[in-house]
């Protein structure tokens, strides 16, 4: 984005901060196979890169002490659990419950004691229990990646803020079919939801909070 645009947003009053809390996650959003599968509509090699990335923030997660929260979209059979949103989006279809599409990749399963939320609609706390298992954990702060910058990781770092936890969205993590949205997406989140960072920011950040 321009620095006319950010000098613009800054004048109109959308230069707060947001300082990182004491207790963080990093909650994964929908790092699946559907995005990573060249002949399902879903993929663009952009989330390829992604992956990379999420993979490096998971492994200092880990080795940090900070939990690691996955996501997955499961529908049922006829997708009636996912209302209008499957009726909008018929490349939902690939994650009909048992569809290889809907299973995280080989390089980044979920270890036993690791939360997994299953999720019909966008946001990852919208008919889910993720608020208050992340309350339980004394989870106080987020570190959100995972597909699709526009779509599913925008909607989770809102609903994120809503829900009283400190939105820490790092780009490099995040996918989406093409830049334009990728990039509009995260400088509207940082300006009005979140902050975004970079995989090396987030990375000592976690170190230092682990």
């Amino acid at each position: 984005m321009s620095s006319d645009l950010d000098a613009d947003y800054g004048r109109g009053g959308f230069d707060g901060n947001l300082k990182p809390g004491e207790r963080p996650a990093l909650l994964l959003v929908d790092v699946v196979m559907a995005y990573l599968t060249p002949d399902c509509p879903l993929y663009s090699p952009r989330f390829e890169t992604a992956l990379a990335s999420c993979e490096r923030l998971t492994e200092a997660a880990r080795g940090s002490g900070v939990p690691v929260v996955f996501t997955r979209v499961v529908y049922n059979a006829d997708g009636a659990n996912g209302g209008l949103f499957y009726r909008k989006v018929p490349a939902l279809r690939s994650f009909l419950e048992g569809s290889p599409l809907g299973a995280f990749p080989p390089s980044l399963q979920p270890r036993p004691d690791e939360v997994v939320v299953d999720k019909q609609y966008a946001s990852s706390f919208f008919g889910t229990s993720l608020a208050a298992t992340l309350t339980s954990m004394r989870i106080d702060t987020l570190f959100i990646v995972g597909f699709s910058t526009s779509g599913c990781v925008r909607a989770s770092a809102l609903d994120a803020l809503q829900n009283g936890f400190i939105p820490l969205v790092v780009a490099d993590g995040c996918g989406d079919r093409d830049e334009r949205p990728h990039e509009a997406n995260l400088f509207d989140l940082s300006k009005k939801y979140a902050e975004v960072l970079n995989e090396a920011d987030a990375i000592a950040l976690m170190q230092s909070r682990g």
